[in-house]
């Protein structure tokens, strides 16, 4: 294997063997503390403009399974850290190796990095840029050092990178809800459509208020039986839900109607950001299958219930600007941050976990559900 480095915008350099692609990439370098599920998070589009690191030590070892089980068309990862790439996999469902995988979609790849200090170092600084170069450390320059050849891609819209462009229409019952695709996992699309929902899935910025004033739903949608909807769907996606104002626009003229509204992850942060609230960004952000999350909403059935769930996100919701309409109901039992919102009167309600995993555990699948007795 030939040799690459980890180079952080603090200075810190970490070499190991590449594995992957043997190019250079840069992104916000973040940790996963997940112990399966890579195929699914690397094709997370949440995950886009990031260089992730997996603590747990051996990666590789069950290969890659058909498309099928993806979370979108390709992965979104700019690049991968492990402690132990296993060359051997095994698995009924595997079609090739992680390697073949990687290198095909042309992602680089390092192991034999000690992914324990380099998430330490993480937890205590913050999530921090960096580059993976494909060249030891004795030839690393002044000029990869440099910080300011490192790129934020939190100042970019990464949204528009990874949503849909033209409107796409899923036909199924005779309930209808626009889904906004900020970048909607495969898993979330699955789950809605299982449930008999009939989904117009829409770009990030498409304006379905107008388009439904305008009675433009059926032609946009291409289809005559769509001309109204029962209810609005936000999904996951990656980087700052700050800079996506256009949506927050759209949301808030969508309160009007006062129909239910479900959000998940990047959805949360939407929905509160559309209310009046602010979000800011985590020191190190939750990523991983094992986070939890406990019910703390006084009117619910299931207070002080915990859940176990499968987390992606580096932004959270700021409760004491939430207004007084609005009511925090999920925290976080790590660190009492927000994981969910509800409005006190209407039908709107939102996570920042993933209740329909993919990787991770199911235990708030239900929340779909919920959202269908809404609709």
């Amino acid at each position: 294997m030939p040799t690459s480095t980890l180079v952080l915008k603090d200075g810190t350099k970490l070499q190991g063997k590449s594995f992957g692609a043997d190019i250079a990439a840069e992104g916000e370098v973040v940790f996963n503390t997940g112990m399966m599920g890579y195929p699914e998070s690397f094709t997370d589009p949440s995950y886009r403009g990031q260089i992730l690191v997996l603590t747990y030590p051996l990666i590789g070892n069950y290969g890659v399974p058909n498309p099928k089980y993806f979370e979108s068309s390709q992965i979104q990862i700019k690049g991968l850290i492990v402690s132990e790439y296993s060359e051997n996999y095994s698995h009924w469902q595997a079609k090739k190796s992680l390697k073949e995988w990687l290198k095909e979609n042309r992602i680089p790849a390092i192991t034999g990095i000690d992914t324990r200090a380099l998430t330490q170092l993480l937890r205590s600084h913050g999530t921090m840029l960096g580059k993976i170069l494909p060249k030891p450390i004795a030839k690393i320059t002044k000029q990869d050092l440099d910080p300011n050849t490192f790129t934020d891609p939190n100042k970019t819209n990464l949204v528009a990178e990874v949503s849909i462009k033209k409107p796409i229409l899923y036909k199924r019952g005779n309930k209808k809800i626009i889904a906004v695709d900020c970048g909607m996992k495969n898993n979330i699309l699955r789950s809605l459509l299982s449930r008999d929902l009939t989904v117009l899935k829409t770009p990030w910025d498409y304006d379905f208020m107008e388009a439904r004033e305008n009675g433009r739903l059926s032609q946009d949608a291409k289809d005559p039986s769509f001309k109204d909807f029962d209810g609005i769907f936000l999904s996951n996606g990656p980087g700052d839900p700050a800079v996506l104002t256009h949506l927050h626009e759209i949301i808030k003229k969508a309160f009007a109607l006062k129909k239910p509204i479900f959000g998940i992850c990047l959805g949360n942060q939407i929905l509160a950001l559309a209310s009046g609230a602010k979000t800011y960004k985590l020191k190190f952000g939750h990523r991983a299958q094992n986070q939890p999350v406990q019910d703390i909403d006084p009117k619910s059935k299931n207070k002080g219930h915990c859940y176990i769930t499968s987390q992606n996100h580096g932004f959270a919701i700021s409760e004491k600007t939430l207004p007084k309409t609005w009511i925090p109901w999920l925290k976080n039992l790590n660190d009492n941050t927000n994981e969910g919102i509800r409005h006190t009167k209407l039908p709107f309600f939102s996570c920042q976990f993933h209740p329909e995993a993919a990787p991770g555990p199911t235990d708030t699948n239900h929340f779909f559900d919920r959202f269908v007795e809404m609709l």
